[in-house]
């Protein structure tokens, strides 16, 4: 156990000398609905570890929006329901996308997929679930930024039911 805690770190640091990532850390509702129909709500403890180095750029080189970043991350319920995903992620600045001129409001959308286990907690339907979240956040003076996330946790009909989930959660994001 300790020699896998010591491999994990040890990529993590090693990533850090070659580009700033952002470590972000999220508390949340699993199981939000708007109309009432929610049955299994638990509070979600979320973490992610964002790269700043691109996979792939498709887009213009003047325009950040089209650099596909990595990101891998784990959320956790109070129903004890664990998912454990890695996925991509785009980010632009909110000002420099409508605008034209920076301002300090970030969107993150992303997409992610990883291995889901109910615990307690509501029954997706399979092992394999899909996350897409769209994110809104705010660079504070010290660099580090608060967000507020809305994700959708799907198993995309692959397996007999697909209730799906939704999670609305709040986020503190510390870059280094």
């Amino acid at each position: 156990m300790f020699r896998t805690l010591l491999m994990v770190l040890s990529v993590l640091f090693a990533n850090n000398a070659i580009s700033q990532s952002t470590n972000v850390f999220g508390i949340g509702v699993y199981d939000v609905k708007f109309d009432g129909s929610e049955k299994n709500q638990a509070t979600d403890f979320r973490y992610e570890f964002r790269s700043n180095k691109s996979l792939l750029d498709i887009g213009p080189e003047e325009d950040n929006f089209f650099f596909l970043k990595p990101f891998f991350g784990f959320e956790y319920t109070s129903d004890a329901a664990s998912y454990f995903l890695t996925g991509i992620y785009v980010e632009d600045n909110v000002g420099e996308l409508f605008t034209g001129d920076k301002n300090k409001y970030f969107f993150t959308p992303s997409f992610g997929l990883g291995i889901y286990d109910d615990g307690s907690g509501k029954k997706l339907g399979n092992d394999l679930q899909f996350r897409t979240s769209l994110e809104v956040s705010y660079e504070l003076k010290n660099k580090n930024r608060i967000g507020v996330s809305f994700s959708h946790i799907s198993n995309a009909n692959l397996g007999d039911k697909n209730p799906g989930v939704e999670i609305l959660s709040f986020s503190y994001h510390i870059p280094y």
